[in-house]
C-alpha cells in the first residue's frame, strides 16, 4: 500500500494544520542547494500579490557548480528507429545539437566567458498516469481513431520512475552546470481525474511503492484481454490489428504491467500545475459529480463500438460541442447491454479541485518539499489552483490554472486569475518572471463558463501574451498540453511548450536562466529522456524492462504523430533575450 494518504482522508489532514503549524512546516522545507540558495516553498498565494521582499527567507548553502555536462541527455544521444516499415525497434541514436535562435535578440561574442547562471530547474509536463481498467476511459473510440487508445498506456507508472531516476542523476545543468534547484510538472499528472490516480502521481513524485492494479487485485480487467482485435493483446494469440502491424506478442506482459513500482522519488523540491486532465473527466467533460463517480467507481466498461459511429463522435468531441457530456451520457446509455462487468472499486472515484489541493497539501504528501508543492492554505481557502514562488534571488516563478471546470480539452483564464496575475507581475517589476502554465497560448480559446462562477468571464491566450509583453523583465512562458516540443518568440519573451511523457518522444525538459553580462540574456532549454535503456530487450519484462517498452510502444503506437518531437530549433536551444 501506498506511503501517500488517500486524497479522501486529505482534506481531513490539512484541516487538521493550524495556521502557524503549517507556516512553520512551509518555511522549513528542505532546503535545495541551487545557484548557492535554498529556495522556498513558495512566496504567493492567490488571495495577493507576493511581497516583492519574499526571497529575504531564503538561506544561503554553499554549493560549487558542477562542469557542464551533456551526460543523461539528448545532447548526447536519443533514441532512434531502426528500419523503416512495420513495428520498428529503437537503440541509441545521433545526438541533437543546440539551436542558437536570435529572432528577439542578437548574440553577442564572448558571452559563453562571462555568464553567469540565475536559476536552473527541471521541466515535467503530461506524465498522464493511467488506471487503463477505469470504466470511463474512451478506449471504445479506438475503432474509428486509432490513437484514441495507446498499446502502451498500463506502463505509465514504470516510465515516470525512469524519468524521475534520470532527472536523480543529472548533475546540473547542462549548459552551465549550476545546481538544478526545483523541478515543475506542468499538468495532466493523472489521466482519468481518478483519486487513485493521483495518490499513484504523488508517491511517484515523492517516491514509494504503487501498484498501478485497480478492480479485482487477482487479474486484469480491461481492453487487452477483451477480445476484440482493434487493441493489443499481448498475451494471447489473437491476430489484432496492432499484430497486424509488428507488435509482439509477449507472455506475461499484462501481470508485469500491474506488479508493484518502487518509485525512487525526486531528490529535488517539486512544484505542481494542473491540467484539463487532473480536473477534467478524461480530460473533456464536466460531468455532474454524482454521475462520474458512480460510472466510475461501477462495475460496467464500454470497451468498444462502431468505426463510424466512433469517427462521429470523436470529431464532435474535437469541436468542443459537449462540454458538459450530453452526448457522451448518451452513446453510454445507448451501449448499456453491451458493456463488460468489472470489479467496482471506490478508489477511481473522481476528485474535486479542493481534493486536489488537499492532497498536496496533506503532510504525508510533503516529499522533498515544498509544503504544499506551491500550493498553499489560502489555495484551499479560496479554491484557486494559481500561485507565486520565489526561484532565486532575482527569478520568480508563476503558477497558472489554465483549465476550463466548464467542460472541453482547451483552457482559458477566469477574469479573477488574470486580474491576480497583473498584480503579481506589478509587485515583482524588479525581478525576472517564468511563468508556467499546462495549456500553451493558442489552446486557451475555451469560453465555457465556470459552473461556480457563472457570472466571470473567460480569457483566452491573446489576452495572456498581450499582459505579459506588457512587462518586460517575464522571460518565458513554459507550458505542456500539445504533447509536441515547439518553441515560439513572443517579442519580448520565449514561450516553451514541452512534449508529453506519454507519448514519443517522452521527454522532460531542463531550463537554464544564464546572464551574459553585455545587456542579453539567454534561456538553455535541454531535453532529457528516461534512464531506460534505448535497446529493449522482450523477455525482460521487470520494472527497467517495461520502461524500455514503454518508449518504443509509444514510438509504434498507431495514429501518434511523428512530428512531436518538433523542428531542432523545437529542441535543445539557447534563447537570446534583450536584458531589462
Amino acid at each position: 500500500m501506498s506511503r501517500i494518504r488517500s486524497v479522501r482522508s486529505a482534506a481531513a489532514a490539512v484541516a487538521a494544520l493550524d495556521r502557524r503549524t503549517f507556516l512553520a512546516a512551509t518555511a522549513a522545507t528542505g532546503a535545495t542547494a541551487g545557484l548557492g540558495l535554498a529556495f522556498g516553498p513558495g512566496s504567493g498565494s492567490a488571495g495577493a500579490s507576493p511581497p516583492a521582499t519574499a526571497h529575504a527567507a531564503a538561506r544561503r548553502v554553499a554549493q560549487a557548480p558542477a562542469a557542464p555536462s551533456k551526460a543523461g541527455t539528448t545532447l548526447e544521444a536519443f533514441s532512434a528507429a531502426r528500419g523503416t516499415t512495420g513495428y520498428r525497434r529503437l537503440a541509441a541514436g545521433p545526438a541533437w545539437a543546440r539551436a542558437v535562435r536570435t529572432e528577439i535578440t542578437g548574440a553577442k561574442a564572448g558571452r559563453a566567458g562571462r555568464r553567469t547562471a540565475l536559476a536552473s530547474f527541471v521541466q515535467l509536463t503530461d506524465l498522464h498516469l493511467t488506471d487503463v481498467q477505469h470504466p470511463m476511459r474512451y478506449e471504445f473510440l479506438r475503432a474509428g481513431r486509432p490513437g484514441a487508445w495507446r498499446p502502451h498506456e498500463a506502463l505509465t507508472v514504470a516510465g515516470a520512475a525512469s524519468l524521475i531516476e534520470r532527472i536523480n542523476g543529472l548533475r546540473g545543468g547542462p549548459a552551465t552546470g549550476a545546481p538544478l534547484s526545483f523541478v515543475m510538472t506542468t499538468g495532466d499528472n493523472t489521466d482519468n481525474n481518478a483519486r487513485i490516480e493521483l495518490e499513484w502521481f504523488l508517491t511517484a513524485m515523492n517516491g514509494g511503492r504503487i501498484t498501478p492494479n485497480t478492480g479485482d487485485p487477482r487479474h486484469y480487467e480491461g481492453v487487452q484481454n477483451s477480445g476484440h482485435t482493434a487493441f493489443w493483446h499481448p498475451g494471447q494469440a489473437l491476430r489484432d490489428a496492432d499484430k497486424a502491424l509488428g507488435f509482439p506478442r509477449l507472455d506475461g506482459f499484462l501481470e508485469a504491467a500491474l506488479r508493484t513500482v518502487n518509485s525512487p522519488g525526486l531528490r529535488l523540491p517539486w512544484y505542481s500545475t494542473v491540467g484539463n486532465h487532473d480536473d477534467l473527466a478524461g480530460g473533456v467533460y464536466s460531468f455532474g459529480r454524482d454521475y462520474a463517480t458512480d460510472f466510475a467507481t461501477g462495475k460496467r466498461k464500454l470497451e468498444i463500438i462502431s468505426a463510424a459511429e466512433a469517427e462521429r463522435f470523436s470529431q464532435a468531441t474535437r469541436q468542443g460541442t459537449d462540454p458538459r457530456g450530453t452526448r457522451m451520457k448518451t452513446l453510454l446509455e445507448a451501449h448499456a447491454k453491451d458493456m463488460r462487468t468489472v470489479t467496482p472499486d471506490e478508489r477511481r472515484a473522481p476528485f474535486t479541485r479542493a481534493e486536489y489541493l488537499a492532497a498536496h497539501l496533506d503532510p504525508a504528501a510533503t516529499g522533498p518539499g515544498p509544503a504544499g508543492h506551491g500550493y498553499t492554505r489560502d489555495n484551499l481557502d479560496q479554491g484557486t489552483l494559481y500561485y507565486a514562488f520565489r526561484i532565486s534571488d532575482d527569478v520568480v516563478g508563476i503558477s497558472l490554472d489554465t483549465t476550463d471546470p466548464g467542460g472541453h480539452y482547451t483552457g482559458s483564464l477566469g477574469t479573477a486569475q488574470l486580474r491576480w496575475l497583473e498584480r503579481t507581475l506589478k509587485a515583482h517589476r524588479d525581478d525576472y518572471v517564468i511563468v508556467f502554465s499546462h495549456h500553451y497560448s493558442r489552446s486557451l480559446d475555451n469560453r465555457n463558463r465556470d459552473p461556480a462562477r457563472p457570472g466571470e468571464a473567460r480569457h483566452g491566450g491573446d489576452e495572456v501574451v498581450a499582459l505579459l509583453q506588457r512587462h518586460p523583465r517575464v522571460l518565458a512562458w513554459i507550458n505542456g498540453h500539445s504533447h509536441r516540443n515547439e518553441i515560439t518568440p513572443r517579442s519580448t519573451f520565449w514561450e516553451i511548450t514541452t512534449a508529453s511523457h506519454v507519448d514519443f518522444p517522452q521527454l522532460a525538459r531542463v531550463v537554464e536562466v544564464v546572464d551574459n553580462h553585455d545587456g542579453t540574456l539567454s534561456l538553455f532549454t535541454t531535453l532529457v529522456e528516461s534512464a531506460a535503456p534505448h535497446r529493449t530487450d522482450f523477455s525482460d519484462l521487470s520494472q527497467t524492462g517495461l520502461a524500455a517498452l514503454y518508449r518504443e510502444l509509444s514510438f509504434n503506437a498507431p495514429g501518434v504523430s511523428q512530428k512531436l518531437a518538433g523542428d531542432p530549433t523545437d529542441r535543445n536551444t539557447e534563447l537570446l533575450l534583450r536584458k531589462a
